[in-house]
């Protein structure tokens, strides 16, 4: 009781955000009537809201403790990961999401096995488009466990550091919340939550940043840290990591915004091509505020923390600290840390469980219940990928540029190529998908990664591979509908 008069604020926006939740999820689920709505929210979604969602669902908790916190590791030149993030947002909108939109509707696609199925293939059913939706929903039900893992662990750091709560339960506690409404309402609900916690993550990422200055000394203290021998390498474009590698990791991430199904799903969500105009600006300049609020929030962390060993515990730790935040502050940033977890929680687990059902069941035994079947996949994923988060196999930057390297080699040259060359087939993308896993995968076993990022070789041997087979067997490609 103690506790709760203390942290009143806490407990009635908790309390508050819930209720919203489940008021969503009941919304969606009135909405969700067929496959369609429940995937896609039957193709009429507007720009500002789908422009929030995109955002909101890439900055997660990633965002707020994963990268936020990898600037006390990399210095200055990690910024440049902000503003790649930021630049490839604008690319998609502008070069990816208009004909991504067209084709989708064009062909019913809801899945991204789905469309490259239509791009490649085109009408009908045939071997050739079975293998390249088997083997593209595989890639995506794989890379999304990896995802849904990391954001596991930052949300059992946050309730760990935040409440006082063991690392299990907060990871139990985000699995049943994310689990309910997201499963009941579908995209309808996940869309209408990722609007509430679009405007959260926004005031929280701001927030953050002026409490850790000020805390700090101001935003010009950081260049003390050039006068310390042990933070000179802030300012050293190879001093916290080679810029090579530094490079890779950048282009894993910023690729994702491109191909990552997440974010594609938002295309197919969009009504007209004048909504996907409005949403361009709206993601641009939400994503930049809350990029560049969050990144230097590690850097700065120098002059406030000494010997850290687990940057994923900066931000956390920081919030906790009754000098840097006030109560008020440290309470409302629990809960806008907790709405950047479910924001991006819950597309993931959409996503992998409509891809599973979609891609990898329905052609071999369609259920009569598609939507009830979806729902099981989606509380299946989340008990799964919670389960191996309690030991998870690295830190949360790990994870996640691993799982952006996958869908980078594999979805990069059918999304890109495929809306803009002439030339591809089926044979093409499944050549350079499995060519592209196979020189990720070599790369890191035989360590090479310390000189040069695996995105890269791995990248040029897809694209390669991609280009050589298109030129090798004959287009395959579906006339684009304008």
């Amino acid at each position: 009781m103690d506790w709760i008069i203390e942290h009143w604020l806490l407990t009635v926006l908790l309390v508050a955000y819930t209720a919203i939740l489940l008021s969503n999820a009941f919304i969606g689920n009135r909405a969700s009537q067929g496959l369609d709505t429940y995937y896609v929210g039957a193709r009429n979604m507007g720009g500002i809201a789908i422009g929030v969602s995109f955002f909101a669902t890439f900055a997660s908790t990633n965002s707020y403790i994963g990268l936020a916190g990898k600037g006390y590791e990399y210095g200055l030149p990690w910024l440049l990961m902000a503003a790649s993030l930021v630049l490839f947002t604008y690319i998609s909108w502008r070069w990816i999401g208009p004909r991504v939109r067209r084709l989708a509707s064009h062909w019913d696609a809801l899945t991204i096995p789905d469309f490259l199925g239509s791009r490649f293939v085109g009408d009908g059913e045939g071997q050739e488009k079975h293998s390249l939706r088997v083997a593209s929903g595989l890639v995506i039900v794989f890379s999304s466990l990896l995802y849904l893992i990391a954001i596991f662990k930052g949300a059992g750091h946050l309730f760990q550091e935040f409440l006082s709560v063991p690392y299990e339960v907060g990871v139990g506690i985000t699995l049943v919340i994310v689990v309910l409404y997201t499963s009941v309402g579908g995209f309808v609900s996940v869309v209408r939550t990722d609007m509430l916690q679009g405007g959260l993550m926004l005031v929280g990422s701001v927030t953050i940043f002026y409490f850790v200055t000020e805390a700090a000394g101001g935003v010009g203290a950081i260049t003390q840290l050039a006068d310390r021998p042990e933070t000179e390498f802030v300012f050293d474009w190879n001093g916290g990591i080679p810029f090579a590698v530094l490079m890779g990791i950048t282009l894993s991430g910023s690729l994702k915004l491109i191909v990552d199904p997440r974010q594609v799903s938002r295309f197919y969500a969009l009504k007209n091509d004048a909504a996907a105009k409005q949403a361009l600006w709206v993601s641009v300049i939400g994503l930049a505020i809350v990029q560049f609020c969050v990144f230097p929030v590690g850097i700065y962390a120098h002059l406030l923390m000494e010997g850290v060993t687990d940057t994923d515990t900066i931000v956390p730790t920081l919030v906790s600290d009754p000098s840097v935040f006030p109560l008020w502050a440290a309470d409302f940033l629990i809960v806008a840390i907790v709405a950047a977890a479910m924001s991006s929680m819950d597309s993931v687990l959409l996503v992998a469980a409509s891809t599973l059902y979609k891609n990898l069941i329905a052609p071999f035994r369609q259920a009569k219940n598609q939507i009830m079947v979806t729902r099981v996949a989606i509380v299946v994923f989340a008990v799964v990928a919670g389960f191996v988060a309690l030991n998870p196999p690295g830190d949360i930057i790990e994870i996640t540029v691993f799982s952006g390297s996958l869908y980078a080699v594999c979805f990069f040259p059918a999304v890109v190529l495929g809306l803009h060359w002439t030339k591809g087939s089926a044979t093409a993308v499944i050549v350079s998908m499995g060519l592209g896993i196979t020189t990720l995968l070599l790369w890191i076993g035989l360590g090479y990664r310390g000189v040069l990022h695996e995105v890269f070789p791995a990248l040029a041997v897809s694209l390669a591979a991609y280009v050589a087979v298109s030129y090798a067997t004959p287009p395959t490609l579906t006339r684009f509908p304008e």
